[in-house]
Formats: structure tokens, C-alpha cells, sequence
């Protein structure tokens, strides 16, 4: 018998391969964005597809699809994607599985920002870029705050934790306070703080995607020293690279992303928490095809995640008996999130 015919190639091992996995990714973000299209009120899915086809439809259902639908899946899809390259460059970077934007003074800082611009009345739900603006600007403060607390730690992950969550409760907290100065800011403020893709329109898309092509890409070109941060600081330092500087240039990153995220939608809970180990359960620890694929991942999470509230806000209205009722984004993905994440505590806990 010959060495071919003892040892064939096993075809079921095609699956492992990175490529394949990145192109099942792509398919799934196809579905889920055509999911989220089909999934709102006003117009038939019958309708959607004349609009999207050129075969008919009115100026209203045109008007619904291509300027109220086809940019809020579009926000949709890059939010998600910012926040899962963010939550996964500031894991390698701080080396803490639980470093996500919500626990690092970043997404309450972005807030804080939107909100006491609001509040204020320098930006609002109808003026994208100043929101923009604040948005960022609150998320390098809350950034900052935590890099003077923790940056002479030298990257230490337990200290840098423990800062972050002590970050996040004061900024939190501030933004409460935006209550007390403008009571009738409330509506707003609880959209910023729960998460919405409602209302998004073409002007929030060209405010987002470019900031996160360009963030996103700077990301990736910083895959190779985030994977050896990863590794630990002394090892970074054996091969070569400055971990202080590597680390800040990694941490600017993930601020610019999660607050580009965070001016359009909000804050989503858990998203850019969650989706990190998703990706390197599927991607493995190179970060350079794992970058692009918590990319992916986020944007699936997000899309879907639309598409399962828009649904179940047509279905509580019908059970309700109600005239309107919109179950925000934001409050699906924190639910699903925390649920997630008390299994996996869990199972680590019966493991041990």
C-alpha cells in the first residue's frame, strides 16, 4: 500500500481554516443585515423588496427603506464593529479578560460627554457632529483620568481594574447629575445610557464610518505589539518593544472607537466585553486575524441584536395593546450579555 493511499487529506478539516471562518463571518453579517432591514414597522417586507429592487413602492416606503432603515443598519453594523476591536485591544493591552470599554472609564466618559452636551443644549439627537464631538472628547477625559490613575502601575492588570471600575462609578455618577441641572433632558439621557439605533440617519453614518476605518486600521497595524503585550510586559520588552508606548498607542485606539461607537448609539452593554472572547474562541491569539474578525463579530452582534429588538417591539405592541413601543438595542444586548456572562462564570466556577 502506497503513503497516498494510507494517509489521505482529511476534508473535514477545512472548517479550521481561518479564511473559511472569516468568509462564514461575512455570510452571517449578510444575514443579519438583511434581517435588520426586513425587521421594522411601517413597511411590508413585499415593500422593502420593491424599494431595494427599483420595481415600485411609494415615496413613503421609500422613503422609511433607503433614509430611516438602510443608515440605521449601517450605524448598526460599524458600531458593532468598533466595539468588538475596541473591547479586544484594550483585553490585550491591559491583559485583563474584563477590560472592556464599560469598565474603563472610556463608554462612561463618552456618555458623560453626550449627555452633559446635551443637557446643556450644545448638541442633541438632531445635531449628529456636536454629538460626535462630545462624545469623544468625554471619552479621552474618562481615558485620561484613568491613565494618571493607573499609568505609573506600569500596565499592572489587577491595579488597572480596580481604577477602571472606580472611573466608571464617578463618571456614572457625574452623568446622573446632569439630571439635577437639566430635568428635562431625561428621554435623552436614558437613550445615551441604555443604547439606541432609533432615529439613526445618513448623517450619523458619514460621521462614523470614516473615523472607524481610520481607528480600526490603526488597530490592526498594532496587532503584532498588542499580541505580545499580551504576553506580558517583560516579554514585550525581550522582543524589543517599548510596552509603556505600545500600550498608550493601543489605548488611544480603543478610546477613539468606542467614543465614535458611543456618539451614534450609545452605550451598548456588554458588546465590546463579550465579543473579545467570542472572536478568539473562533480566531485564536493572532491578533492579525483576530482583529478583523471580532470586527465581524461585533457587527453581527449589534445587526442581530436590532433585528431581535425591532421584532420584539412589533410583538409587545401587538400583546400590549400599545399605539407605539420600542425595546432599545442597547437593553437586548445588556440582558443577553449579563446572561452570557454569568454561564460563563459559572462554568469556570464549577470548573475549579
Amino acid at each position: 500500500m502506497s503513503v497516498l493511499e494510507v494517509a489521505p487529506s482529511p476534508p473535514r478539516r477545512a472548517w479550521r481554516s481561518p479564511a473559511v471562518r472569516m468568509g462564514a463571518l461575512a455570510v452571517l453579517v449578510c444575514v443579519v443585515a438583511c434581517a435588520d432591514l426586513f425587521a421594522g414597522r411601517g413597511v411590508t417586507g413585499e415593500g422593502v423588496r420593491a424599494v431595494l429592487l427599483g420595481s415600485g413602492g411609494d415615496s413613503m416606503a421609500e422613503h422609511i427603506v433607503l433614509q430611516l432603515r438602510l443608515p440605521r443598519l449601517l450605524v448598526a453594523l460599524v458600531a458593532g464593529a468598533s466595539l468588538g476591536v475596541a473591547g479586544l485591544v484594550l483585553q490585550s493591552a491591559l491583559r485583563n479578560p474584563l477590560a472592556g470599554p464599560e469598565v474603563t472609564g472610556v463608554t462612561p466618559g463618552a456618555v458623560l460627554g453626550a449627555v452633559a452636551a446635551t443637557g446643556l443644549g450644545l448638541a442633541g439627537w438632531d445635531s449628529p457632529t456636536a454629538v460626535v464631538v462630545a462624545a469623544c472628547l468625554g471619552g479621552f477625559a474618562g481615558a485620561g483620568l484613568l491613565w494618571l490613575l493607573a499609568g505609573r502601575e506600569k500596565g499592572d492588570p489587577e491595579q488597572t481594574a480596580v481604577y477602571g471600575v472606580l472611573v466608571s462609578a464617578v463618571l456614572a455618577g457625574l452623568t446622573a447629575v446632569v439630571l439635577l441641572v437639566a430635568p428635562g433632558e431625561l428621554g435623552s439621557v436614558v437613550q445615551w445610557l441604555i443604547g439606541s439605533t432609533e432615529g439613526r440617519v445618513w448623517q450619523h453614518w458619514h460621521l462614523l464610518w470614516p473615523w472607524a476605518a481610520v481607528w480600526g486600521a490603526a488597530a490592526w497595524l498594532l496587532s503584532a505589539p498588542l499580541t505580545l503585550l499580551r504576553c506580558g510586559d517583560e516579554q514585550a520588552s525581550a522582543a524589543g518593544l517599548d510596552a509603556g508606548r505600545g500600550r498608550a498607542a493601543a489605548l488611544v485606539c480603543a478610546v477613539a472607537l468606542t467614543a465614535g461607537a458611543v456618539s451614534a448609539v450609545g452605550a451598548l452593554g456588554f458588546v465590546g466585553l463579550l465579543v473579545p472572547h467570542l472572536a478568539l474562541a473562533v480566531f485564536g491569539a493572532d491578533l492579525r486575524i483576530t482583529l478583523p474578525g471580532a470586527a465581524l463579530l461585533g457587527a453581527v452582534v449589534v445587526c442581530g441584536a436590532d433585528a431581535a429588538a425591532q421584532l420584539l417591539s412589533r410583538l409587545l405592541v401587538v400583546a400590549l395593546d400599545a399605539d407605539r413601543l420600542t425595546l432599545p438595542v442597547g437593553a437586548l444586548t445588556t440582558f443577553v450579555g449579563a446572561g452570557l456572562l454569568l454561564v460563563v462564570a459559572r462554568r469556570r466556577t464549577d470548573e475549579r
